[in-house]
């Protein structure tokens, strides 16, 4: 299976522990390792938006797919 999709699964596994806590997430672009994200609803304007995508959606997908992994926030 290539990158794009494992990526793509791993996101879409954790978008329901986001949307518990009434929120959400859109990928906005993958080219390689490299992965935008934008967090959405509650989600979006969190003081912890930064925290949930480096330690928590980064650090997953870099122990699910691959350590080279870099997930950006998009506005």
């Amino acid at each position: 299976m290539e990158m794009e999709q494992q990526i793509r699964e791993v996101l879409e596994q954790l978008r329901g522990s986001l949307q518990a806590d009434g929120g959400d997430l859109e990928v906005v672009s993958i080219q390689g390792t490299k992965v935008a994200l934008r967090l959405t609803g509650a989600c979006g304007g969190c003081p912890h938006a930064m925290v949930t995508l480096k330690d928590g959606i980064e650090r997953i997908l870099r122990e699910k797919v691959s350590p080279d992994i870099l997930v950006e926030r998009a506005d």
